[in-house]
Order: structure tokens, then sequence, then C-alpha cells
């Protein structure tokens, strides 16, 4: 039985290096996974006061109930596969961890333009990049997210000049805190776009996709988790899925 229709725009993907995918599940599934973060941390939406800090990292250990069903939705694995390919990516078992943004006056100074980590390395302990990524980003709402409520940064088609950037780490990892200057100068006069949406967009992103958060200066805590899905094996610079064509676009183009 084919899957949903999703209509995803795959020379946008590689010209931008991300995609939106509205309500890719339901809005009720993110208002509900909304409600369980919540009475993880111990807040609530009608206790302001004790909003106190400008972010709270929540987790989802378990993948069950609306978890599951945003994760394994059928319109996030039918635009993965127009993406990555079918066989590309490895479904997941959880959300994993969720950054929780506040209203507050302080940056939680970690708002530094960057790319995800992407490889586990050899010893499976994180902590670098590399030019040839073993992960993809996805962005998964659970809240409206308005251009005040602390969207995700993006910087539009710097994932062609991180390609470039990196190439000369191609037989060697960058460690992540030392990526900071390389990541700077990667798509540095790119225009910028804001992941802004509504609980159940989706926005799939380009490993080498530099983006940032930023401190939240609307009303109401965003609530959203940043999930990398798996590649079934390292990206390079191809012409057989969306993401090799990216990478090779950006060190040919």
């Amino acid at each position: 039985m084919d899957g949903p229709a999703v209509d995803v725009d795959v020379e946008r993907f590689v010209a931008d290096g991300f995609i939106k995918v509205e309500e890719a599940f339901p809005r009720a599934v993110g208002d509900r996974i909304r409600e369980s973060f919540w009475e993880q941390i111990g807040l609530s939406p009608d206790r302001p006061s004790e909003w106190v800090k400008p972010v709270i990292w929540a987790v989802d250990e378990t993948g069950q109930g609306p978890f599951g069903e945003a994760i394994r939705g059928p319109k996030i694995a039918a635009a993965l596969d127009q993406i990555a390919g079918k066989g590309g990516w490895l479904p997941r078992g959880t959300v994993g961890m969720a950054p929780i943004r506040f209203p507050h006056p302080e940056d939680a100074g970690d708002t530094g333009w960057h790319i995800d980590q992407n490889d586990p390395g050899p010893d499976g302990a994180w902590g670098i990049i590399s030019a040839r990524p073993h992960t993809m980003l996805a962005l998964l709402l659970y809240s409206e997210v308005t251009e005040q409520d602390a969207p995700t940064r993006i910087r539009v088609g710097s994932h062609l000049d991180t390609a470039r950037v990196l190439e000369p780490y191609a037989e060697r990892a960058l460690p992540f805190l030392e990526s900071g200057p390389v990541m700077d100068a990667a798509g540095a006069d790119r225009p910028v776009a804001l992941a802004t949406g509504l609980p159940g967009d989706v926005y799939l992103c380009h490993p080498f996709l530099v983006h940032a958060a930023q401190p939240h200066h609307g009303t109401r805590p965003r609530f959203m988790s940043q999930v990398p899905f798996f590649l079934s094996e390292p990206l390079r610079a191809g012409e057989s899925t969306p993401l090799s064509r990216a990478i090779r676009l950006g060190l040919t183009g």
C-alpha cells in the first residue's frame, strides 16, 4: 500500500538545504507532547511567574504514545524517502532531547551559528562534525512558533558553503568545540529564514545546514525537538539523492 502523498520540492531542498513539511503529524499529537513535557519539567502554562530560565531541556526516552506518533508518522517517512532515498535512512524510536525556550531577557548562551554533530566517531562518543555525515537533522514543532517565539534561524543555502569548508576534513573529523570559526564563515552572507509554524510541522534539514537558536521575545514557551535521523551509510557527494546532490553542487558550483 502506498504511503500518504507528500509534496516535497526536492530541487528547493538541494538549493536551500531544508524544506518544511506542514502537518507532518497531527496538530493534536503536538498538543499532547507539549502537555507531557509540561508535566515532565514540573511547570505549567498557567504559572508564568515560575518560568525563570531561558531554556529547559526535556527528553523522550520511550517513544510511546504521542511521541511515537510524531517520530514514526507516515508523512515524515514519505518525505525522508524523497530526500534521503528509500532505505537511505533509519527509523527512530524516540524524539530524544527537546529544548523548551521561555520568554526571558537573558541569552541562554547557546545561540551561536553551527551545524550539528553528525558523526559518532570510532568510539561512539560524538563531539565531532564530519565531511561524511552519518545523520541529517529534523526540527519537530510542538507549539505554535511565530517570529517572536525563538524560531530556529537558518542560513538559506549555507549547506553548499559548508560542503566546501569541510572538504579538507574529509579524512579526519573536526571537533565540534573547535568548529565555531569554521561555521561562522560558512554562509555568513546568506539570507536568514526562520523555522516558524504550527504544532505538527517539521523541518527536514541537510546535515551541512548552518543554523542557530535565538532568545525568546514572545509570550508563550516554544516546544520542539531537534532530531538526528541516522543515514544508512555516511553521506558523500553524488547524484543518487537530493542529500548527495546538494553536496556535489556545493563542491562544484
